[in-house]
């Protein structure tokens, strides 16, 4: 059976709440790309690959243990910039804490306000784009300078450092 959003506030975000035969509900989302973000970031599995590589041990997790964990990371994203928690099982939770801990993941909460007046808060989990990106090229993301690898203290003399 499905319904569209509870409440205003999920109703605009695209939720669809789905009852199971158990009675439980769940809620799926299916949503857009953040405003501001630059082409060309899509997030592939060998990116994801190789900032868990570099994340958790860099000499330690062979590269098919990483692609794995990637894999089934992404699988559970799809399309979709953030998914809710609800749909993982506890161990994969437990994945998604330790790629939280490495800064792969982040989570977000919403809180809004069922028809009669109960408070409902969702949970979500969402790539963190920037550390990602650190992860694969070994650097910062404020830290690309144009011009190539200078160091702004390189074209300093060294005599500027002695005191008189």
């Amino acid at each position: 059976m499905f319904r569209r959003g509870l409440s205003p506030h999920t109703r605009d975000r695209g939720c669809v709440f789905v009852k199971t035969r158990a009675g439980s509900v769940n809620i799926l989302t299916k949503l857009k790309k953040s405003e501001g973000e630059a082409i060309g970031t899509t997030l592939t599995v060998e990116h994801l690959t190789k900032a868990i590589k570099n994340s958790i041990d860099k000499q330690g997790m062979p590269e098919e243990e990483a692609r794995a964990m990637a894999q089934h990371v992404m699988n559970f994203f799809g399309y979709s910039e953030r998914i809710i928690d609800n749909v993982l099982e506890p161990e994969d939770r437990d994945a998604f804490y330790m790629l939280e801990d490495a800064g792969i993941l982040m989570t977000e909460r919403e809180e809004t306000t069922l028809y009669d007046g109960r408070e409902w808060r969702i949970h979500y989990w969402m790539f963190r784009k920037e550390r990602i990106h650190e992860l694969i090229t070994g650097r910062k993301a404020g830290d690309l300078v144009e011009g190539g690898d200078q160091n702004v203290y390189d074209e300093i003399p060294d005599d500027i450092w002695s005191r008189e």
